[in-house]
């Protein structure tokens, strides 16, 4: 796992997610493009205080991703966690735990309450966030990205 961008990670993530959520969601041009875009706005600002990004590489592929846009939200001491991704050939070998533990080290250091958007049947994510301390704020129906799905806010805030 290595912090930072590297040439690349734009597209591997953006590829990572496109593939994925197409092939178990129906998700397709649009959500890609949203990923790409909004990942290169926030890659072209790092290293900036409050933002991380983590990376899984392997072979000078991205595999795995996570990041954490700090006060984005215009809200101070709130972070978004972001881009949180595995292929498939990592998936079970403890990954996107390493990632996760790195990203909340950060934003215990740095931020009062993390936020991130998902939405339900992504049961085994919503474990791993649980076992993180999020909690379920908000749901809602959505079809903004081409297929009907319940999107969630999950939060999670720093034990004082």
């Amino acid at each position: 796992i290595v912090e930072g961008y590297r040439p690349g990670c734009i597209g591997d993530i953006a590829s990572l997610h496109a593939r994925f959520y197409a092939a178990n969601w129906g998700f397709g041009s649009y959500f890609e493009k949203k990923v790409a875009t909004e990942l290169a706005d926030f890659t072209g600002a790092l290293p900036a205080v409050g933002k991380a990004l983590w990376l899984a590489v392997e072979r000078d592929r991205v595999l795995a991703s996570l990041a954490i846009d700090g006060n984005e939200s215009g809200k101070a001491g709130v972070a978004h966690l972001r881009w949180f991704i595995v292929d498939d050939s990592l998936r079970g070998t403890g990954i996107g735990r390493q990632l996760m533990t790195n990203a909340m080290q950060f934003v215990d250091a740095h931020y009062a309450e993390t936020y991130l958007w998902t939405f339900k049947g992504l049961d085994a994510a919503r474990h791993l966030y649980q076992s993180f301390g999020f909690h379920l704020a908000q749901a809602s129906e959505g079809d903004q990205w081409g297929t009907k799905v319940t999107e969630q806010r999950f939060v999670r805030r720093r034990a004082d």
